[in-house]
């Protein structure tokens, strides 16, 4: 069976956010065919205030269903310190989910949701131990032949050529966790720059790896590095034989998000050695 996801990160409502780039996303995403449409974070520019709050909603609600949704660092209240320690997620409960950990299934396919944000720091992100005990409890339940996409905010990986690192806190145990866990699709954002990768780029030695797809800031003015002032996402494609992430890059002139570059890697399908030859082929190609 095939399965296409729709990968929007960074929606930042409120003074970044750019409404007629959100109404161009509201209109194409339907044309696209989703079965699922995944939104890793940062729905909103100041947890703080509620109009950010309604503006995140209203286009979530817009955007076509099945959705999977996780929250990012700017969900969390900067200014009220209290709710930032005690409920630092209160908000995003009210407005947009109350799952934390939202999984999405079908025949081949799931999509597990994971929250790497939370109270104790204005940008920075970590897998907690509570965190890594659900992956864990959700994911080993299935068998090799299953695809495992995991979905989190924070990225594991800093993109080339962005001189700020912004890699959540200690990523190398959250790796570690996924490639245990035989997820082979790795889906965030946070730096507001588009990414495909790999991560054993951060640990080489890891059994097979899972790939790394990060998406740009789709709807607000605070496009970093290549992607300055620009807007992105993700078209991803999966079935039995390979992974295809296309990058789509939204053109004013088309009005409309186009396709940009597009990676293909093979599933693997309980197999260790397909992700290994690839990495390998790719460093000597």
């Amino acid at each position: 069976m095939r399965h296409r996801i729709l990968h929007i990160s960074d929606i930042h409502a409120g003074p970044p956010f750019r409404h007629a780039i959100a109404e161009c996303l509201v209109r194409q995403a339907p044309t696209l065919k989703p079965d699922l449409v995944v939104i890793s974070g940062d729905f909103v520019q100041r947890a703080d205030i509620a109009t950010h709050w309604r503006v995140a909603n209203a286009l979530r609600a817009a955007l076509p269903g099945p959705q999977l949704v996780v929250p990012g660092n700017h969900d969390v209240p900067l200014y009220n310190l209290h709710l930032r320690l005690f409920n630092p997620l209160g908000r995003y409960r009210s407005y947009i989910s109350r799952d934390l950990n939202p999984v999405f299934e079908r025949p081949g396919l799931v999509v597990v949701g994971a929250c790497t944000a939370h109270g104790l720091t204005s940008d920075g992100g970590r897998l907690s131990r509570r965190q890594a005990a659900v992956l864990r409890q959700r994911l080993s339940s299935y068998p090799p032949d299953v695809c495992k996409v995991v979905v989190w905010h924070h990225p594991v990986v800093n993109p080339p050529g962005l001189r700020r690192n912004r890699v959540m806190d200690n990523p190398r145990p959250a790796v570690r966790l996924l490639d245990e866990l035989g997820a082979e699709l790795l889906l965030c954002g946070h730096v507001h720059v588009s990414y495909v990768g790999h991560t054993r780029d951060v640990s080489p030695d890891l059994r097979q790896g899972t790939i790394i797809c990060q998406s740009g800031t789709t709807t607000s003015q605070r496009g970093k590095g290549r992607e300055h002032g620009k807007n992105s996402c993700n078209l991803i494609d999966i079935d039995s034989e390979s992974i295809q992430i296309t990058q789509l890059l939204y053109q004013a002139g088309a009005d409309a998000f186009v396709p940009a570059a597009t990676y293909s890697f093979p599933r693997r399908n309980g197999d260790p050695g397909v992700l290994q030859q690839l990495a390998d082929e790719a460093r000597t190609g």
